[in-house]
């Protein structure tokens, strides 16, 4: 008798070896015959009528161990690039449950992804779910790789996990990464657009299981991307829709909420007598033409903690990134923020709202008080500040002490133009110099060779 989420395995003619399956659906015809729905795990193996069929008695897992440190491999455990490591390995269920609430523990660590504007306004912590949203071409795959990027000296266990990209800009990213020395941190699990459905919806969880795996065995926080969640939606419904289940809204099944929810539900913050590790997971979701009220936006809207909203006119303008404030939010708050950090960011998230609204009322109103047009002008340096290079993160010193040079009065005398060569300036200063000289007198020496 087969139970869903069994592996079988498939003797046919002309196989040289056995091919591996995984039932997915149990359900009876008009005549009452057992139907079992299946996918087929490699999609190149060619099976006919009357194959031989054995159950495996067993669920989907993967061998996992210290070699996935560095290693590229597909979602079934194959290796694509070995990072020639030898070890101990372990099997591990592809699709484990959650952990319980009594396993967890609140999140406090805070988890630096070296974006100013994310650590300052949108603080995210170690076990949490932050969506990434927006149109394509926002810059969303760039906030998990600086995030990546950030982790060099974390000890934070990193895995990338692309869903239907293109291989090129699969190999893109991970040669980025490599160029910066970067990857003896990270695992790489990659399901491309020339996959088949079946590999592109097993990726989510194969990621997961790693991540699991480094949590649970190791005790590390681990940190995972997954790029993106739409594309692993329609692989879904591409595959229930063969098996003839009913479709719901937009064609997706009625079971589209679990699956994402139980996939999200593995990131956790354990407790300390289960090692204290974590998983914080950054799902993304591409929107068409930023309507984030579709189907899919919602559903893992209501399942995250929170949110990153990257805006199109805000790309378009220049600001990257193009972190919309209004929209963006954590469920989280700033108790997953350093207590300096708190600081100096109380008010900066505040400014910005106020700048956005004011800006939009101004377009409208032809005379402008003294103070308004002071509020403006501050609050254009302030979202100029904000303004970052792809891969460039900050460490948490130059963050505070950007974001503290903002709150004074040191900025109002600059142009807005020099605002960039001001910070370019104050993050070439040596760390031993920040060390002993505070943060305004540092500033105040820029500024007047700016001036000079």
């Amino acid at each position: 008798m087969a139970f869903i989420g069994e592996v079988f395995r498939i003797c046919a003619m002309g196989l040289s070896e056995s091919s591996f399956g995984l039932v997915v659906n149990l359900y009876r015809d008009e005549t009452m015959n057992l139907l079992i729905g299946a996918l087929l795990l490699n999609p190149e193996d060619r099976i006919s009528e009357g194959a031989k069929v054995n159950g495996m008695s067993r669920l989907a897992s993967i061998l996992l161990g210290d070699f996935a440190i560095g290693s590229i491999i597909d979602p079934i455990g194959n290796f694509i690039l070995n990072s020639d490591r030898i070890d101990v390995q372990y099997r591990w269920v592809i699709e484990s449950p959650a952990p319980g609430i009594i396993d967890r523990q609140s999140v406090f660590e805070p988890l630096q992804t070296g974006i100013l504007s994310v650590d300052a306004m949108v603080p995210i912590g170690r076990g949490q779910r932050e969506l990434v949203i927006g149109d394509r071409q926002t810059g969303k795959t760039s906030i998990g790789v600086d995030t990546i990027l950030n982790q060099k000296y974390e000890k934070v266990f990193c895995v990338y996990l692309p869903i239907g990209q293109k291989a090129s800009s699969v190999l893109e990213v991970y040669l980025a990464l490599v160029r910066r020395d970067s990857v003896f941190y990270l695992s790489m699990i990659v399901a491309a657009a020339t996959s088949s459905a079946v590999c592109q919806y097993l990726a989510a969880y194969s990621g997961a299981a790693i991540c699991e795996f480094f949590m649970l065995v190791r005790e590390l926080p681990a940190f995972l991307m997954i790029d993106d969640l739409s594309r692993h939606a329609v692989a879904y419904r591409e595959i229930y829709l063969l098996l003839r289940r009913p479709p719901g809204r937009e064609g997706y099944p009625g079971e589209i909420f679990f699956v994402h929810s139980r996939l999200l539900e593995r990131s956790a913050k354990l407790s300390t007598n289960l090692g204290g590790g974590s998983t914080t997971c950054f799902p993304v979701i591409e929107t068409l033409a930023g309507d984030v009220s579709a189907y899919i936006s919602t559903n893992v809207i209501s399942i995250t903690d929170g949110q990153i909203f990257l805006s199109t006119d805000l790309f378009l303008s220049g600001i990257k990134p193009a972190i919309d404030v209004g929209l963006s939010v954590t469920r989280v708050g700033s108790a997953a923020q350093w207590d300096g950090m708190k600081l100096v960011a109380a008010s900066y998230k505040l400014e910005i709202a106020q700048y956005v609204e004011l800006q939009s009322f101004s377009q409208f109103a032809a005379d402008l008080g003294e103070e308004t047009k002071a509020r403006l002008a501050r609050g254009r340096r302030l979202v100029e500040m904000l303004k970052q290079f792809c891969g460039t993160p900050m460490t948490l010193m130059s963050q505070v002490g950007i974001l503290s040079l903002a709150g004074q009065d040191l900025i109002k005398n600059l142009a807005v133009e020099d605002i960039r060569a001001f910070l370019e300036m104050y993050l070439a200063v040596p760390s031993w110099v920040m060390l002993l000289l505070p943060p305004r007198l540092v500033g105040v020496s820029i500024v007047s060779l700016l001036h000079n």
